[in-house]
């Protein structure tokens, strides 16, 4: 990327982009959330693949007692002016303020989650209920990320720079919120008032593109958070960083990002430690992760098996203790 081009984040980056064409183009919106008062969490998301003809819908939710309630679809889809599909729906209210979250559909309630190692099997053994998720997400740090762009004639406009085959995310932010309202499961109320982070995706994806990914987010309570990642693509090239959120300054870069990983049941996750170097030179600042629930996911494509690991966890950075999710992409087939 030249001096000149670099990434730049718009206000109208948290609305829909035009669809540029390509085959696999995406747009995508995800969401977590935790709550440690009741603890309850969980995530959702849905991609728009429009000249796929189809979407990917995603509701997963992490209960008190270590189920699950999970849910994926994939819609049809034509059209990308509007995240509303399969039963869930995000609205942004204000950019980068205020957005809301709804879905009303089932969701397969697994007592061991463990079972989505083999999701034709935990569909036909695990029991289908209904689920009504109503959330107001409230943006807290200011947003990171953007688009490769360059200034033209006093405007912004974008420019590729994805290496064929590589292509993962053209445009992509990140912000850290608070999720309030609630999620109803089988007849049962919960009231949420909890924190986490979202994202927002465009431009061509293939899940298989990288060779691997760890992605980590992080929020203690409304004042901090971190969000970090760490991408080796299959040519060895590494793409790391992510950024500190504290209340009231602006976000503080990371350059780089190391994690160190410890597995358990099925090869997966269950604990981790992050050594997250920040851009302007500081001292690096550690976290430890302990994954409490695990929910594998899975995603195929021309013969190649990905596994997409979502570990929530339990940080500690320092005195304090947060919660949010270790996400680990790796192919296994």
């Amino acid at each position: 990327m030249t001096t000149s081009i670099r990434p730049v984040l718009l206000d109208d980056d948290d609305f829909m982009h035009p669809n540029t064409g390509e085959p696999n183009f995406n747009e995508s919106a995800y969401y977590n959330f935790y709550d440690p008062a009741v603890r309850f969490g969980g995530f959702v998301r849905l991609g728009l693949r429009p000249n796929e003809g189809r979407g990917e819908m995603t509701v997963c939710l992490y209960l008190p007692d270590g189920s699950a309630a999970f849910m994926f679809r994939r819609p049809e889809v034509r059209a990308t002016d509007r995240f509303d599909a399969g039963g869930l729906a995000f609205t942004v209210q204000t950019p980068f303020v205020e957005h809301a979250i709804r879905y009303d559909g089932p969701c397969c309630v697994m007592a061991r989650p463990l079972d989505l190692l083999d999701p034709r099997r935990a569909f036909a053994e695990n029991p289908l209920r209904p689920v009504a998720i109503e959330l107001r997400y409230e943006g807290l740090s200011p947003g990171f990320g953007g688009e490769p762009r360059e200034e033209r004639d006093g405007r912004w406009v974008s420019v590729r720079v994805e290496k064929a085959g590589q292509e993962f995310a053209r445009g992509h932010l990140e912000q850290h919120g608070r999720a309030v309202g609630r999620v109803v499961l089988d007849g049962r109320e919960i009231a949420i008032d909890g924190f986490g982070l979202r994202d927002h995706s465009w431009g061509p994806r293939y899940w298989q593109a990288p060779d691997h990914y760890r992605w980590l987010t992080m929020s203690f309570g409304a004042d901090a958070g971190i969000a970090a990642a760490r991408t080796v693509q299959r040519d060895g090239r590494v793409v790391e960083g992510g950024y500190l959120y504290r209340r009231g300054v602006a976000n503080r870069l990371l350059a780089r990002v190391e994690v160190e990983s410890r597995a358990g049941a099925e090869g997966l996750h269950e604990s981790l430690t992050a050594l997250l170097h920040p851009e302007d030179g500081g001292p690096p600042e550690r976290v430890e992760g302990r994954v409490l629930a695990m929910v594998p996911l899975r995603n195929r494509r021309n013969g190649v098996t990905t596994r997409i690991a979502e570990g929530l966890t339990e940080w500690r950075w320092g005195d304090r203790i947060g919660y949010g999710w270790s996400e680990y992409l790796d192919h296994v087939g």
